[in-house]
């Protein structure tokens, strides 16, 4: 189909500089909308129009993308507005990161309207979001990805197609388990370094250079462990808690016991417990480091 206007619901830390991009180089106009004006204010400079509620985004868009905190928005929102008024032959692309079975369902209930949904949870940091340089891990058929893939590749550097609808989810998911697990791993190895007498940014240096290297060493590990800086505005403690939690649920639908996964959910709760539920979710090192 011919996109000729894209909405975006949704423009919050990563949200904002996925529509500014969008805006400046899809070359179609691109309406937004959010519950919060200001980041709305800063996108009407990079020429987005905002819409005065999710109704009149619609009415006007033939591509839809969502980023938004997570399932049980998303849930919100598709049942109290997007199902009633979407229309046949619009897309909605999913990019927060959501529960795989409500993914699998929203895209069904769409499908009864003509609609075609199609999951592409992001994933890097702000900055990336701000460059153009996202991951993009998507899950939609043949067809539908390569409907929407020039669009996200305004967003993305690299964007992947993982399978049916639900499969992007699912890479997302896994992919944030992981990242959790070797930060915690960071987190203890320089807790114990710097107790042991080695200075914490020789530790990391050397870990980079050896077979420790990873990007949660190089952008979680340097820019956040090593200085210890955990801002607000950033990936939260409780958006890591939830993102890990639709991980082990995915876990024990397929009959995997994950106790790497539950341990770092529970560093990742006593860190909310210290007060740092809403500071950049690396602060679980302060739970691994005794809570200094």
């Amino acid at each position: 189909m011919t996109i000729g206007h894209i909405g975006f619901i949704g423009t919050g830390v990563m949200g904002e500089p996925m529509c500014a991009n969008l805006a400046g180089k899809c070359g179609v106009p691109v309406t937004a909308f959010d519950l919060d004006a200001e980041p709305l204010a800063r996108l009407a400079d990079a020429g987005v129009v905002t819409a005065a509620s999710v109704v009149d985004l619609v009415a006007v868009a033939d591509l839809i993308l969502l980023s938004l905190p997570g399932g049980e928005q998303l849930s919100a929102l598709c049942e109290s507005e997007l199902l009633e008024h979407t229309r046949d032959g619009q897309i909605i692309v999913d990019t927060s990161t959501s529960p795989v079975d409500l993914t699998r369902e929203l895209a069904q209930k769409f499908a009864e309207k003509g609609v075609a949904f199609a999951d592409a949870p992001i994933a890097r940091t702000r900055q990336a979001a701000q460059t153009g340089a996202l991951s993009i891990m998507v899950g939609a058929d043949d067809e539908l990805f390569a409907a929407i893939r020039p669009v996200l590749d305004h967003m993305a550097s690299d964007v992947t197609h993982c399978g049916g609808v639900g499969t992007g989810q699912i890479a997302k998911i896994l992919n944030n388990m992981v990242l959790m697990q070797t930060v915690l791993a960071l987190s203890e190895a320089l807790t114990i370094g710097r107790r042991a007498g080695i200075e914490g940014d020789v530790l990391f240096d050397t870990l980079s250079k050896g077979s420790a290297d990873s990007f949660a060493l190089r952008n979680h590990g340097l820019k956040a462990l090593l200085p210890g800086e955990f801002p607000l505005r950033a990936f939260s403690t409780e958006y890591a808690q939830k993102d890990l939690a639709y991980a082990l649920d995915l876990a024990a639908d397929q009959g995997v016991e994950a106790t790497g996964a539950k341990n770092v959910g529970d560093i990742l709760q006593a860190a909310k417990d210290l007060g740092l539920g809403p500071n950049y979710w690396p602060a679980l090192l302060k739970v691994v480091d005794g809570g200094d």
